[in-house]
């Protein structure tokens, strides 16, 4: 049987529970949360029980991460669940929602059962996997909603493809609605984003590429948004990236109840950094203008947007190393998602409490999922941060299978220095 573990002297935030204060945690026997708050302290552990003094670092919930694409099945040469695993907990992460767009594509029940006993036999982590909204991702037909939720299944996404046509949207929110089913949209117009590349702008012209208007984008925000108003079902806009969707967004708030994301990418970064023909930045949706960028901060702190993803899609060197066409689209970000985050922080965009929040607490509630939290009686899943440390990110560093982060070099402030699941330690930095 495990030991009781005593944490002390830490800055503990829990957006769930309203607990932003220094004190302690208690992990118990069973992996589960004893104790939390400035209630634990040194004087009422027993004296012949060792403990750690986090000397003021933070403690947070373990990460919740809404977007997170595995390479398995059928791509185990990019990411596999050890691989991303160990990624993700090398940045506080402790719960992933993978996507279906692997090969064969997570559109069956017994394609499910797979996914679910490979995820517990190769992961240290909390695994949510969610089903395709459509037969093959080919957007025709609906997949057996019912039959895969009570499978397991978290929620219904073509991941990096958007139902196109309007009728079978409507179909699927009704199927949604009477099932209380979750939808993630990935919001992308292909008639007008075909072939593109980056934003549709300046830096396109100069650089000679096909742009993405964000109109393509808006576009089918405003239809499912105009669709949600009479079918009510459980919706989420996987992630945002223009100003022209904030506007939208905003307005839609007053009438209807939906929740959206976005990618720490384009929080942080903006297309001018594309330089020249930085394939590594090539994303879906690209990165836009700085005005873009500052909007959806502005859009966190109105509380227009409730969720921060990293939108891990880990792509082998060889097929980021092409031409700006041929590079394969995506970045490996999800051990950088909590120190990119916290960049917002320091830089003071956004209170530290939202941040979290966004990362933890937000997506659980969304997702219907007792994760993202430190409340009593729960499992001790949480990461301690060391909220000032500098640190460089270099590639050769990453635990990730893949390599192709989109920050190589940046300097960043805050490192997570240990990670726990269920009580026990799976990371230290080393």
């Amino acid at each position: 049987m495990n030991k009781k573990k005593y944490f002390l002297n830490a800055n503990i935030i829990d957006p769930k529970n309203s607990i932003e204060e220094i004190g302690g945690l208690i992990v118990d026997e069973k992996g589960k949360i004893e104790a939390i708050g400035k209630k634990v302290n040194k004087n009422n552990i027993p004296s012949r029980e060792k403990y750690i003094d986090l000397k003021e670092k933070y403690i947070f919930p373990g990460l919740v991460d809404m977007r997170v694409f595995v390479g398995e099945p059928g791509y185990e040469y990019k990411e596999n669940f050890k691989t991303l695993s160990r990624a993700a907990l090398a940045g506080g992460v402790t719960s992933v929602v993978t996507m279906p767009n692997t090969d064969p594509i997570i559109d069956n029940v017994s394609i499910v059962d797979f996914l679910k006993r490979r995820g517990r036999d190769k992961s240290k982590i909390n695994i949510f996997p969610t089903a395709s909204m459509t037969k093959n991702l080919e957007g025709l037909n609906m997949t057996e909603f019912g039959l895969l939720s009570r499978k397991g299944i978290i929620a219904f996404t073509d991941g990096i493809k958007t139902i196109q046509n309007t009728r079978l949207m409507s179909r699927i929110m009704r199927s949604a609605y009477d099932l209380n089913c979750l939808l993630i949209q990935h919001a992308e117009d292909y008639n007008l984003s075909k072939d593109g590349m980056v934003h549709d702008g300046i830096i396109s012209t100069k650089l000679g590429l096909q742009g993405i208007p964000d109109l393509a984008e808006k576009i089918i925000i405003e239809r499912d948004l105009s669709l949600l108003e009479d079918f009510n079902c459980r919706y989420h806009i996987s992630q945002i990236s223009s100003s022209k969707s904030v506007e939208i967004i905003q307005y839609k708030k007053e009438k209807i109840d939906f929740t959206t994301g976005v990618s720490i990418n384009n929080l942080s970064l903006n297309e001018n950094d594309i330089g020249d023909f930085r394939t590594f930045l090539k994303l879906s949706p690209p990165l836009r203008t700085e005005e873009d960028r500052i909007s959806l901060i502005d859009a966190i702190n109105k509380d227009l947007i409730e969720v921060i993803v990293s939108d891990h899609k880990p792509e082998d060197e060889e097929s980021k190393r092409l031409t700006f066409s041929q590079a394969a689209t995506g970045a490996s970000g999800i051990e950088t998602l909590l120190p990119l985050s916290l960049e917002l922080f320091h830089n003071g965009s956004i209170k530290l409490n939202k941040i979290i929040s966004l990362l933890t607490s937000n997506p659980s509630k969304i997702l219907k999922i007792n994760k993202g939290n430190l409340s009593i009686g729960n499992d001790a899943d949480f990461c301690i941060v060391d909220l000032y440390k500098p640190w460089v990110v270099k590639k050769e560093k990453m635990t990730s299978k893949s390599k192709n982060t989109c920050i190589e070099g940046k300097k960043l402030q805050g490192l997570v220095t240990n990670t726990f699941v269920k009580g026990e330690e799976l990371f230290t930095v080393s």
